[in-house]
């Protein structure tokens, strides 16, 4: 059993977020799965658990942060479809996660290997208060960008939604990591998806991550795709459109994350590159 590592969402290795990558978990238990993620380090590690072919061109997958199983992560599924493209060539693949199929089809393009998933069905809830996660990132109401509202959005995991009137806003994040925690267990969230509007289709985005043992997550895949629902459900983009996401800049790991809106189903495309980060370890 070897542990690869992959940083997905960059063409740089210094950039992206990084996720361990396991091609063949078949007989590894949650516990040892967990075990391994916890020392690998990084927000996520996905492992495939009946390795690379799967039934039925089906392969299952499962994905765990440093404390926790998470039902979906979008880095570590392009991560690992790049992998899996590295063996067996490019194309179309189908994994079972437990969030449901997701679809990814990986392609080579100029910059190396890309993939696109396709997300599950999508869904978004408003929020009618957010008084008390306000007081813990230490923002004010006034800080908020009135013509993007709070609304918790899934694509594969849930994510409160909060936009932010400014890019400085958005930057200057120092949050109160336990009472988040607590927060987000209470509501069964992911991250949250902090975010500032540049333009129609640029969005700058954070993402904490406490839940997992991580304070914030460098590229978010699952949360960039349950944002295009939710901007997509309230109308402020009009598909077919692509949207293009900024995260880990202020982490010192750009990400670029793109995410593409059809007229044709309710699903959302996230794409991105992905590469290796540097030799296998935990032999």
């Amino acid at each position: 059993m070897t542990v690869l590592r992959y940083t997905a969402f960059t063409t740089d290795p210094a950039g992206g977020n990084p996720a361990g990558v396991v091609l063949d978990a078949a007989g590894l238990s949650a516990a040892a799965m967990q075990e391994i993620a916890a020392e690998v380090g990084y927000s996520e590690s996905a492992f495939l658990t009946q390795g690379v072919e799967g039934a039925d061109g089906v392969v299952p997958i499962r994905y765990f942060s440093p404390q926790a199983e998470v039902p979906f992560c979008g880095h570590a599924t392009v991560a690992t479809a790049v992998a899996v493209a590295e063996r067996v060539g490019a194309g179309e693949f189908t994994f079972s996660t437990p969030a449901g199929l997701v679809p990814v089809l990986v392609e080579q393009g100029p910059d190396g290997l890309r993939a696109t998933l396709t997300s599950v069905e999508p869904y978004v809830d408003p929020v009618s208060d957010v008084t008390e996660v306000l007081d813990i990132l230490g923002w004010q109401a006034d800080e908020l960008d009135p013509e993007l509202p709070p609304y918790v959005a899934y694509a594969g995991a849930r994510h409160l939604v909060l936009a932010a009137a400014t890019r400085q806003r958005l930057a200057d994040l120092d949050y109160d990591f336990d009472r988040l925690l607590a927060f987000m267990l209470e509501r069964d969230l992911t991250t949250l998806q902090l975010v500032w509007r540049e333009s129609p289709t640029v969005f700058h985005v954070r993402d904490p991550f406490p839940v997992g043992g991580v304070v914030e997550d460098p590229a978010t895949g699952a949360a960039a795709a349950a944002l295009g629902a939710y901007l997509r459900e309230l109308g402020l983009v009009q598909p077919p459109v692509t949207l293009q996401l900024r995260q880990g800049d202020d982490l010192g790991r750009p990400s670029r994350i793109e995410v593409e809106l059809r007229d044709s189903d309710n699903r959302v495309r996230v794409s991105g590159n992905a590469l290796v980060m540097g030799p296998p370890g935990l032999d």
